[in-house]
């Protein structure tokens, strides 16, 4: 149930995305892909840490804390794609001025 929760809340906190710049590594969907791999991973990180073992939170043990614990990694799965887009772009921009 965990794990469910943790999607979601990749998926809202990827929908502002639209008021971004579309410089993305990928696109849209590299920022999609970018907000559920970073909850997902940062969500297992942190409840890891408190329940002293890597697993995912069943029904019961899913509350609002749990929910939240998706928010760092989904801005941090968006952040990390949006720099490696824009590292990209100003390679080829380099690289096309040198030619």
């Amino acid at each position: 149930m965990g794990m469910l929760a943790w999607v979601i809340m990749g998926l809202a906190i990827w929908h502002f995305t639209i008021f971004l710049p579309d410089r993305f590594w990928g696109g849209i969907v590299g920022a999609f892909v970018g907000s559920l791999v970073g909850a997902i991973v940062v969500g297992l990180i942190i409840y890891a840490v408190k329940v002293s073992e890597l697993r995912v939170p069943g029904e019961k043990a899913t509350d609002i804390g749990v929910v939240l614990y998706a928010i760092p990694g989904a801005l941090l799965g968006i952040a990390l794609v949006y720099f490696e887009g824009v590292r990209r772009e100003r390679a080829e921009r380099a690289h096309a001025e040198r030619l």
